[in-house]
């Protein structure tokens, strides 16, 4: 276990020594760059970006037959909703316990950076601890069950990660019927984890959220 994630950091290092600019480059450059990423996924993708606005009059659902994700003003992340999910949402000064699978892209480099869901790996469901504060998410990894502690040394969950809990359920997958909370977004640096905001590159990820026991 300990050399597979040890080699997942070293490609990790990698991947973000390759992202992270020369020395002649400056934050704007960065930032700069980023962005043409993210504009570059949305083009390639078709993707319709809904305004706060437009995807509170569709009920705070996305269309992902017409390619849709909102724009989430505050945060600058984009969220398409696949599933909402069984259950109900975090209530208000309420702690859980979150199951997740993921899969993390690095969008500078356009490459599969991390990820729970296949090879090795798939027997590791990263756990946080998810508190609402009147509407103000806050979470931290599990330490020795989360793929994410593993290879960033951090038991602080992007803020990225904590955007979709203000609109999905949490709920658990117990039956055909109940299908959990699904979600893909993209995280620019500001809300990524420790190497993403170092490196100032953008990920995708492909997320879902259970309700932990």
């Amino acid at each position: 276990m300990k050399k597979i994630v040890y080699l997942f950091v070293a490609l990790t290092a990698i991947v973000t020594a390759i992202s992270s600019c020369s020395d002649s480059e400056t934050y704007a450059d960065q930032k700069k760059r980023e962005r043409s990423a993210i504009n570059k996924y949305i083009t390639d993708n078709n993707i319709k970006v809904l305004t706060e606005a437009e995807f509170k009059a569709q009920n705070c659902t996305t269309d992902t037959s017409k390619h849709e994700y909102v724009y989430l003003d505050n945060s600058g992340v984009y969220m398409q909703i696949i599933r909402k999910g069984c259950g109900k949402k975090l209530q208000n000064n309420e702690t859980a316990t979150v199951l997740c699978r993921y899969k993390e892209y690095n969008m500078l480099t356009d490459s599969l950076q991390s990820t729970n869901m296949i090879g090795y790996y798939i027997s590791v469901v990263d756990k946080m601890n998810v508190t609402n504060t009147s509407g103000t998410f806050t979470a931290t990894f599990q330490k020795g069950e989360s793929l994410m502690y593993s290879l960033y040394g951090s038991t602080s969950v992007p803020s990225g990660w904590l955007a979709p809990f203000t609109y999905i359920n949490l709920g658990r997958q117990d039956s055909e019927d109940n299908e959990i909370a699904h979600v893909r977004i993209i995280v620019p640096h500001t809300q990524g984890h420790s190497y993403a905001t170092s490196g100032v590159y953008p990920c995708l990820y492909d997320i879902t959220y259970q309700r932990g026991y």
